[in-house]
């Protein structure tokens, strides 16, 4: 009802405010009209599969609330911040590593259209997390698998970068599309960069973008979005991640060789309403390595 309720009242507004939708010439700009105070609630759902061949080797499931406050608005940026809630998974040691994160809060900037600038508060973020951490090794019985785990999400939040590449990866999903217009059926090309997962230089890649429908009964648009990663950088990125989780293990380094065929892709599909606000966001991303493929599947839909 409340999902209804509100589908009602972007219709509303829509109709009397905005105007990114021109329906003369099939073309969408997409633009945040969002006011000060103004809050929207959200259940990220994520799924992680790894499989060998066509053989599936683990299933990993997750779900939590996100609470999206504009804390500041001015006349060329919004302050927004992204609060965690409600973190859930079945299995014990995901929910763990989970509750790392729990009630922790994400203020950043983007410009006045809603494009992501940078994370403001990363010092605060990365002092919560060692703390957090910390108190993880203590309670857990450290095995290699789990201090694996609890150093790759701890590292995560180690400087301003990799904060803003690897932890605010459905931040950049929820803003993927913004500041930009689109022509009904137009694919866009370019090269571009992405954040490196591993908190380096961002990667090269191959990106198409298109606007794939317009809903004028709704004031929404569908918009699609395509990235493959230069494998070569991927290649010496995950090569030099690997290596320092062998050192912090004082266990032998992995070759070259071990990780050969690397490639990574990335599909977005996200349902924007005319007031840049996200009704629904889907991202699948897959990295194949050889006879391994982990596959990644990260939903945003509104509540």
């Amino acid at each position: 009802m409340k999902k209804h309720i509100l589908t009602a009242f972007f219709l509303l507004i829509g109709f009397f405010a905005f105007g990114q939708i021109n329906m003369a010439d099939s073309t969408v700009q997409v633009i945040t009209y969002w006011e000060e105070g103004e809050t929207q609630y959200y259940t990220i759902t994520k799924e992680q599969i790894q499989l060998k061949g066509i053989d599936t080797i683990s299933v990993e499931k997750a779900s939590y609330d996100v609470e999206i406050t504009v804390l500041k608005e001015t006349d060329d940026s919004y302050t927004i911040q992204w609060q965690y809630k409600n973190l859930y998974s079945p299995n014990p040691i995901t929910q763990k590593l989970l509750d790392l994160t729990s009630n922790t809060k994400i203020i950043y900037k983007t410009d006045e259209m809603g494009v992501f600038i940078e994370v403001e508060n990363w010092e605060e973020i990365k002092n919560h997390m060692e703390e957090k951490a910390n108190v993880l090794k203590e309670e857990l019985k450290i095995t290699p698998e789990i201090s694996k785990a609890i150093y790759h999400v701890a590292e995560s939040f180690t400087t301003k970068e990799a904060i803003e590449s690897v932890v605010l990866k459905e931040i950049q999903q929820f803003h993927a599309f913004h500041g930009f217009e689109y022509k009904l059926g137009e694919i866009l090309e370019e090269q571009t960069k992405v954040p490196n997962i591993y908190g380096n230089e961002p990667f090269d890649c191959y990106a198409t973008t298109c606007l794939y429908e317009i809903n004028e009964e709704n004031n929404s648009s569908i918009l699609r979005a395509t990235t493959e990663i230069d494998a070569e950088q991927l290649l010496n990125a995950t090569l030099g991640y690997l290596v320092k989780i062998a050192e912090s293990m004082n266990i032998e380094y992995p070759k070259r060789e071990d990780i050969g065929g690397l490639k990574n892709e990335m599909h977005i599909t996200s349902e924007i309403h005319e007031s840049g606000w996200v009704i629904f966001s889907i991202r699948t991303a897959t990295v194949t390595s050889d006879s391994i493929t982990n596959i990644e599947e990260l939903i945003i839909e509104i509540q």
